[in-house]
């Protein structure tokens, strides 16, 4: 099998794509690459997740009236939602320069330190997924997040002494998809916890006609809808399925992104009227087909797709979770009544 791109398995009619997905909530090269001329200049032009926005700016507005750093804040949900964009409107609206890096880059505990002696009165560090943080490297950060100094232990046994290295005031913001794999003690030092929810339609809407003006591309109102129906309540992923859909018009049309045209290119992406693409149908037809339905272990019908149970876990069930398309139960995975019916559907058309 061909290491160079998108792994392929073929499973009843379709030919499905394991890898990568245009769905796919996680951060791709090209989400980054364009995420700069996309990405909202303040909390007026963010749209959605209302209730952070607002608690944010409370007590941003309280902290520089009081000349304090803003308190460290955690956020944490599924992947794509806005987190490293609020983060960088958070140290815009403080005035402050916005020094980002991630868990799995900080291995070591000199790697963390050189981190933060680098960092400037105000600055806003900012680590994603910080869940993937050694032990031993959170434990540098208890006393920086909470005196603003590190605490070195110099010697051992009963020679042993500890100095502490001053820091300048700083707010860390922390965002991880897996809140529980945080050890407790770092998740109690952020002053600030705010859950990142999916969006609905609407903000969708908002997001993609927003997006599409940015990108100087006519879209009609009934196909930013049908975008947005698609994207999973995932900003990310309507975005990419934006920049998807004008290439086709672009290459295959005047350019302007019609009702049927964006339909069009959505199935060409594989990605049906609910947003499903083919490892989502895959994954509901191999529990309707081989195991009846249901119940079934997530591993024998991770085993059936040659994929990674975790990886199933993680990107494939929530959405179909939140469509009410599957069941999670003591026994296993389940398809509901409306999982039959879509795959009825499917095969009509």
């Amino acid at each position: 099998m061909s290491t160079g791109g998108a792994r392929k398995r073929l499973i009843g009619p379709e030919a499905i794509e394991l890898a990568p997905r245009v769905v796919d909530p996680v951060a791709s090269t090209e989400d980054e690459l364009l995420r700069s001329s996309l990405r909202p200049r303040s909390f007026e032009e963010y749209v959605g997740q209302r209730a952070v926005v607002e608690s944010l700016t409370i007590s941003i507005a309280a902290a520089k009236k009081r000349g304090e750093p803003l308190e460290h804040i955690l956020f944490y949900g599924p992947p794509g939602l806005g987190k490293t964009t609020l983060a960088s409107l958070i140290a815009r609206e403080l005035g402050a320069a916005l020094r980002p890096t991630s868990g799995p880059t900080i291995e070591k505990p000199k790697d963390i330190v050189g981190v933060l002696t680098a960092l400037e009165a105000g600055d806003v560090l900012f680590i994603d997924e910080i869940h993937r943080l050694g032990r031993v490297v959170e434990e540098f950060l208890y006393p920086a997040m909470e005196d603003f100094q590190i605490d070195f232990i110099v010697d051992r046994g009963a020679y042993a002494k500890t100095i502490k290295l001053p820091l300048k005031p700083f707010t860390l913001v922390g965002a991880t998809t897996r809140a529980g794999m945080l050890s407790g003690p770092l998740r109690d030092r952020f002053g600030l916890r705010h859950h990142m929810d999916y969006y609905v339609e609407t903000d969708l809407v908002a997001i993609i006609t927003r997006s599409a003006q940015q990108l100087e591309v006519p879209i009609s109102p009934s196909a930013a809808a049908l975008i947005a129906r698609c994207s999973r309540g995932t900003p990310r992923i309507a975005n990419r399925l934006l920049r998807r859909v004008r290439d086709f018009a672009q290459v295959c049309a005047d350019g302007a992104i019609e009702l049927d045209l964006a339909r069009e290119s959505l199935r060409r992406e594989g990605i049906d009227a609910a947003g499903l693409d083919r490892l989502d149908r895959a994954f509901l037809r191999t529990i309707a087909e081989q195991y009846r339905g249901g119940p079934v272990g997530l591993a024998a019908v991770a085993a059936s797709l040659s994929e990674d149970a975790e990886t199933l876990e993680d990107v494939v069930e929530p959405f179909l979770l939140q469509r009410g398309l599957l069941m999670r139960t003591a026994t296993g995975r389940k398809l509901t009544p409306a999982a039959h019916e879509h795959l009825e559907q499917s095969a009509e058309t």
